[in-house]
């Protein structure tokens, strides 16, 4: 059965950029005989484990492009001589091109798949990781920024949306999870690895993530969910066995799956003028704003210049402050990730809200007195001068 009878043409336009490797369509029998490693491969949870492991690498490069610019800020400047405003846009940059990437990714996603994006999302990265590395001036540096930004961009889409068509039900939210927390660990590595090495090597090593994640995507099957949208129904069934397992029945699964696509297909198109109906507006201004709450906490900042606040802050040790930021997020991260399916979304939503207000509540007021004992100081000491 086929979800598009029409258009032909167009659907051969659509196969899938990294076709699934030869090994995938072994059955049971001829598996076994190749031992006890391939019994791992054929554990469907070893499989689903596996592929989300791959992905991650993406997001992990994510975070690396966040934490880049904290414990390079001072070499970078001092060896280009750079203003601070013109690191402040090295910094900002990436945002630029991430916002670039995200508006493209949806498309590039659909039309070539989960894995075909992921690929094209790791070539600008490490073209303009090698880029900010072999740099002798702004314009490399900041051609180098925009490129990773775009790559960030595709990968904060498609890995989120692989992970949770590739993942079983009962796994979900904390396969889901696994994205936040590498980016974390992403952010993490910056830090940690800029204690010890300049800023050139640090940018080399950023190219690591990505250049093992473009090998690995061609051992790890395509979206079953892309696959059966786009009418492969074969290639769709035998990306679900592998991820499943060899033995197990997925037969259930395939006919909610085709259910569920042909549901979309069917689906008609919401008009703006449907918005406003609460039942289309009110969920749909809770997702952004989750969204528009995370960005507009001021965290990237935060990230992008740690090392420089804690330096104002007056902490003597601002790199080891720093590297103590990154581990908190990291282990933040993985308790929301154990959390996360035995509490549920909103509990853990409210919870770090609060702390998250407070936190930056806390901030803002030691910076406001600190800039208003700085004032006060100047003017008395301007005072005595006069006199």
């Amino acid at each position: 059965m086929s979800f598009r009878e029409e258009g032909g043409d167009a659907r051969d336009l659509q196969k899938p950029f990294l076709h699934t490797g030869s090994w995938y369509k072994m059955g049971s029998r001829q598996s076994s005989i190749m031992g006890s490693s391939t019994q791992v491969i054929r554990d469907g949870a070893v499989s689903v484990l596996f592929c989300v492991l791959i992905v991650a690498l993406g997001p992990i490069q994510f975070g690396f492009t966040c934490g880049y610019s904290s414990p390079t800020q001072g070499a970078i400047v001092r060896d280009l001589k750079l203003s601070v405003s013109e690191f402040s846009l090295f910094g900002s940059l990436s945002n630029v091109g991430a916002m670039v990437g995200a508006i493209a990714s949806g498309q590039i996603a659909e039309y070539i798949g989960r894995k075909g994006s992921l690929m094209i999302a790791a070539i600008p990265n490490i073209i303009g990781w090698l880029s900010i590395s072999f740099a002798k001036d702004s314009s490399f540096l900041f051609m180098g920024r925009l490129l990773e930004g775009f790559g960030v961009g595709i990968i904060s889409y498609v890995v989120p949306v692989y992970i949770a068509e590739i993942a079983p039900q009962n796994m979900r939210g904390s396969l889901g999870s696994v994205n936040q927390l590498s980016v974390t660990i992403g952010i993490l590595l910056a830090y940690l690895l800029g204690l010890f090495v300049n800023w050139r090597v640090l940018a080399i090593l950023g190219v690591l993530p990505c250049t093992v994640l473009i090998p690995g995507l061609f051992f790890i099957p395509e979206s079953p969910r892309w696959l059966a949208k786009m009418g492969m129904t074969d290639e769709f069934e035998t990306s679900l066995q592998v991820l499943r397992g060899f033995d197990t029945d997925i037969s259930v699964e395939v006919y909610e799956i085709k259910r569920s696509v042909a549901s979309t297909g069917k689906r008609a198109a919401i008009r703006f003028a449907d918005l406003k109906r609460k039942r289309y507006w009110f969920p749909l201004m809770i997702g952004i704003g989750l969204l528009v709450l995370q960005q507009l906490s001021g965290i990237n900042g935060v990230l992008f210049y740690s090392t420089t606040i804690f330096a104002n802050a007056g902490i003597s040790s601002s790199d080891a402050a720093t590297v103590g930021l990154g581990a908190i997020q990291v282990i933040a991260t993985g308790i929301s990730t154990w959390l996360v399916d035995k509490s549920g979304r909103r509990l853990l939503l409210i919870i770090s809200s609060c702390i998250m207000t407070v936190s930056l509540v806390i901030v803002s007021t030691a910076f406001y007195l600190e800039v208003s004992n700085s004032n006060g100081i100047v003017f008395i000491k301007g005072k005595e001068r006069i006199g």
